[in-house]
């Protein structure tokens, strides 16, 4: 796939069906690319499965997608912060599925999907309900339980530049997931503060080649 530089968000997520599996990066709303998901709610695609740190701030960003139910299940690591009521109502009331990740377990699980590795031995969450049906194994007299890759379909992810060939750099904290989530997603489109001519990004500073990324949209979050 040719990587496109798209006019509006809304171009850039076109053609996500329903079911998908999409990888959204954030910690909080740090490097959250609430363009795409806000362009995600009006194309209207549902039944999603959506991998995150969290489960959505406020009304905003995964939040806003959550509460037109859109999404089936959500799969990360801190569902439950002092604004994730959204998120809270709905899995009380049983309309939506969790899967609670270590949030090193969550990194790690979608770096090896990227990194075509089958499945990896953690010592995260052995001995607890987080490993329930999972196979453990004693290696050097300590616990370890089998985790799998989590891929993506789709990974919408936020960076703080790209040029015009889809080379990304990140911003301090808004980095977070956006680098192992370029690596393990079908389609991968990144909402970015700006946009650049090829050339002007140091290739020293590049974190997430080109190669990785399909779409491209300068954001219009303030």
């Amino acid at each position: 796939m040719t990587m496109r530089v798209c006019a509006h968000a809304d171009e850039a997520v076109a053609g996500i069906e329903d079911g998908s599996t999409v990888l959204v990066g954030g910690f909080g709303m740090a490097g959250m690319p609430v363009d795409l998901i806000d362009a995600l709610i009006r194309q209207g695609a549902k039944d999603l499965t959506v991998v995150s740190n969290n489960a959505g701030n406020g009304d905003t960003g995964l939040a806003a997608l959550l509460a037109k139910g859109r999404v089936r299940k959500v799969v990360c690591s801190f569902p439950r912060q002092s604004d994730s009521y959204v998120f809270d109502g709905l899995y009380r009331a049983g309309k939506v599925e969790l899967e609670v990740v270590p949030q090193g377990n969550l990194a790690e699980r979608i770096r090896a999907a990227g990194a075509g590795i089958g499945a990896f031995f953690c010592p995260t969450g052995a001995g607890t309900l987080l490993a329930e049906g999972k196979e453990t194994r004693v290696i050097d007299g300590r616990t370890y339980v089998l985790e799998y890759p989590i891929r993506g379909d789709v990974a919408l992810i936020g960076a703080h530049r790209a040029d015009r060939m889809g080379n990304l750099v990140y911003r301090k904290t808004a980095r977070n997931f956006g680098p192992v989530m370029a690596t393990a997603a079908t389609t991968v489109v990144a909402q970015v503060r700006e946009i650049v001519d090829t050339g002007m990004i140091d290739p020293e500073a590049v974190v997430t080649p080109s190669i990785y990324v399909d779409r491209v949209v300068q954001e219009t979050t303030a």
